[in-house]
Parts: structure tokens; sequence; C-alpha cells
């Protein structure tokens, strides 16, 4: 079913490769980069910083990048952006290069942004892009495979492939992922696409446009809200499962390593067969389900004492996250009028990916309080517990509100 879509587009084609060597990278890159922090300091705010750089892009300018994609060219944009991310980091591999120097962490903090600000033009403009290369039919098959490869580059072959390459040298995950960020622009800037007539509207006009539609738009804000507080329970849960994975099951680093790779291969087939289980059960039905397998997947990891029980409860949880991501997506992409889909889309995702440093936060201080009285393990599983609940509650809204078909 996937094949002839690749086979007959060639657009499709080039987009697709152009993604799955970005994604590579950052997979190599989301290892490479945290451990370059630890190689300059030992501090942990610094190195928390660092890591949270990447991700403060979203919540800042993920809404005013929107006027930007609407009023860009796609192609041009995307091509532009992956290249400006291969100059960032080729800097970064410039400093790794370097003798270290005090304070040389907060710069590259910096750069971290620099870079995380780029991959917010990039990722908002390719989901813009994407309805205007596929039918609309097609639109759950293409959205399922670039999901899937995203998961299999950046969370199961890079992270690995970047822990072989470090002991190489710290520097050689950044020069490949420049490279890749090089080729992929190439093949973007193949894509034949009609030019788009650009927008005479002012910044500030384009921006309240979007604003306005989202707000006409009642289940598409619900559905932005859901997105949010679902993406704030997830965070809460992986900013601690660790600690549950280390304190309460015992598991070793390998152990633990094996449980997140059985989760990818989850993300992986949970894109793969979402068009087809979509087809069967309909939008409405996949959205339901989604949040149910959710909830009972934090229930099981709560209750668990193994690490092959939390592996399972894991590929099930991803797995219902990508057919999520593949109906609501695919739901959005058809909803929203082209002109106007790089602005809404980007609020959409400042609703849903805003939410997330909140949910790191609430899931540290929710288990910091709760061992003051309970110890560590109830504490922690009674986190997993407490975001079991909430997508109860979030499915009964979901019931009520959120009627997509």
């Amino acid at each position: 079913m996937a094949a002839p879509l690749l086979i007959r587009n060639r657009n499709y084609r080039l987009l697709f490769s152009a993604g799955t060597l970005t994604n590579l990278g950052d997979g190599l890159v989301v290892l490479a980069l945290p451990w370059l922090a630890t190689l300059m300091t030992q501090n942990p705010v610094a190195i928390g910083a660092v890591a949270a750089a990447g991700r403060l892009p979203w919540l800042f300018f993920a809404i005013p990048a929107g006027v930007i994609i609407d009023d860009a060219d796609h192609r041009k944009l995307i091509a532009r952006a992956d290249l400006l991310r291969a100059v960032i980091v080729l800097a970064i591999l410039m400093l790794a290069m370097n003798e270290r120097v005090q304070g040389a962490v907060w710069v590259l903090a910096g750069l971290a942004f620099l870079l995380g600000s780029a991959e917010v033009l990039r990722d908002n403009a390719a989901q813009t892009m994407l309805p205007s290369i596929v039918d609309s039919n097609d639109l759950e098959i293409a959205n399922g495979q670039l999901l899937s490869s995203e998961q299999l580059t950046g969370q199961f072959i890079g992270p690995p492939l970047a822990g072989v390459l470090i002991a190489a040298g710290i520097g050689i995950p950044f020069g490949l992922d420049a490279a890749l960020l090089v080729l992929s622009a190439g093949f973007v800037w193949m894509i034949s696409l009609q030019p788009r007539e650009r927008s005479k509207t002012g910044f500030r006009t384009a921006l309240i446009e979007g604003i306005a539609f989202m707000r006409r738009d009642p289940l598409l804000l619900r559905l932005a809200v859901v997105l949010g507080i679902a993406n704030f329970i997830a965070t809460a849960t992986i900013t601690i499962q660790v600690l549950f994975a280390q304190d309460v099951l015992t598991l070793s680093a390998y152990s633990y390593g094996m449980v997140l790779s059985v989760a990818a291969v989850g993300a992986i087939t949970g894109s793969l067969l979402a068009p087809r289980i979509i087809s069967v059960l309909g939008t409405q039905m996949c959205l339901y389900l989604s949040i149910a397998i959710w909830g009972i997947g934090y229930g099981a990891i709560g209750l668990s004492h193994s690490g092959i029980a939390m592996a399972v409860a894991l590929f099930f949880v991803m797995a219902a996250a990508m057919l999520w991501n593949v109906v609501t997506v695919s739901w959005r992409q058809r909803r929203i009028s082209s002109e106007l889909l790089g602005r809404v889309n980007s609020i959409y995702r400042f609703f849903g990916w805003g939410s997330m440093p909140l949910g790191a936060v609430t899931g540290g201080v929710l288990v910091s309080v709760l061992e003051q009285d309970f110890g560590r393990e109830v504490a922690l599983r009674v986190t997993f517990m407490s975001a079991a609940a909430a997508c109860a509650l979030l499915l009964v809204y979901a019931l009520l509100k959120l009627g997509l078909d």
C-alpha cells in the first residue's frame, strides 16, 4: 500500500528522502549535543540549559514562524533552513574541536537555541507543504511513512550510531549531521511546485488572521488543547521514566536501552499501520482508541514489576501516539485552507509543544513532593497512575467534545 505513493510521486520521494536524512542527523545530535555539554562542564544547570535550549524556540517562535511560512516559497524555505542548520552544526563542530574554555557550554546552549529555531521553520514548512505534494486521499499514507521514517532514523538508528561515532571522536556526529543537512537541502531544492503568490498582507494582519481562524473553529481549538494536555502528561512521565526504570525495576543501562528500543519499534509499527487502522475503524474511533491506550499503558507501567512489562506498555503507548499523529495531522491538513495552513498549524503546535516544558517540571516536582511522605517507589508509581487517571478524564472530554467525522 505504501510503495505506490513513493513510486509514482517524484516530489514526495524527494521530500521523504530529505526528511529521512535530516531525522537521521537529528538522531545523531540528540545524543551528541548533551554528551558534548558534559565534556565542557559538570554543572547540571548548564547541561540542562543545553538540553532545554533546543526546545524553547517552539514556545517562542512557533506562532510567528507560521506567518513567515504562509508568505514564503516552501521549497526554498525548507532548503535554506537546512543549510542554515548545517552552518550552525559546523559551528558546534568547531566548538567541539577547540580546547575547552570556561563558559563555552553557554555558547553551546546558544547554538542549540539557534538550531532549534531553524528547526521550527523547517518542520512546520514541511508539514504545510505536504498537501500541495500529495493527493488528499494519500495524506494518511504519506504522514504515516514520514512519521515511521522519523522514528526509525531519529530514535532507533541515530542515537546508537552517535554513541559509536563519539567513541572515535566527539566531532564526528556533528560533521556527519552537517553533510546530511546539505544533502537534504539538495533533495528539497529539486522539488517542482507551482510558484506561490506572495501575500500583500502585513505581518501583524496575517498573524491576526491565523488567530481568528483558530478562534472561529472551536473543534480545532479543542483538539489543540487536548494535544497540549496529552503532551503535558507524556512529558511528565518521560521525565521520571528513567528513575522508575532504575529505582523501581532495577534495570541496567543496557536493559533500559532495550526498553526504549521496543518503544521505538512500537512507534514505527503504529506509523506504518495507521492508514490501515484508520480505514477500518474510522478517524473518530482511532482518536478515542489512542487516548484509551495511553491511559492503559501509563497505568500498566505504574503497576509493572519488570522491564518486559514496561517495554510492552511503552510499545503500545508509542504506537497509539503515532496513530494519533497520523489522524490529527491529516485531518488538519484537509480542514485548513492552504493560504492559512502555515499560520494555523503553527498556532496549533504552539499549544501542543508549549506544554511540554511545564510537564517536565511537573513530573519532577510531583515525585519530589510525594517521596517525602511515601517514599521514592510509591511516588514514582503514583505519577504514572496519575497520568492514567488524567488520560481517562481526557477520554471523557474527547467523547463529549471531539467529533472529527
